[in-house]
């Protein structure tokens, strides 16, 4: 996930939103590598919303996933990738403390050399969308570990 730089976190304190942008493949299918998103800071969180939060070890790396359930302690989070690692099942639960905020929109850009007017129609419906809870399977998954 990306980096925060000190620009990132002065402009926190003065907008509720902010942009970020995904690498890797803990979040596919509702997350791919590149897409960018659209956070919102101190949103309140519930079960099954995709979040952006520090990485419980290294906190200068924000990493994007699925609070699954509120614990003692803080959030058990899950990608919706289960064979990508990285989540709660790796490092346990994520105190609140570094969870940043709610993602809401996600804008996939479009790829190199996609010029034919049916691949442009294609990028243009999927482009862009709000990113949405998904508490049936935040639950499923929790209860399959």
């Amino acid at each position: 996930m990306p980096e925060l730089s000190q620009e990132t976190e002065r402009s926190r304190a003065v907008l509720p939103f902010g942009l970020a942008e995904v690498t890797g493949p803990s979040m596919v299918p509702t997350l791919y590598h590149g897409d960018r998103l659209l956070v919102q800071y101190g949103a309140r969180i519930r079960p099954g919303d995709v979040i952006v939060l520090r990485h419980p070890f290294q906190q200068d790396l924000l990493i994007v996933k699925r609070a699954v359930e509120l614990r003692e302690g803080g959030w058990w989070v899950l990608g919706d990738n289960p064979w990508a690692g990285g989540d709660s099942t790796d490092y346990g639960v994520v105190p609140e403390e570094l969870v940043l905020g709610r993602v809401r929109f996600r804008y996939r850009p479009a790829k190199p050399g996609q010029r034919s007017p049916l691949a442009v129609l294609r990028w243009a419906f999927s482009a862009a969308r709000p990113v949405l809870a998904d508490r049936s399977a935040a639950s499923r998954r929790l209860r399959a570990r």
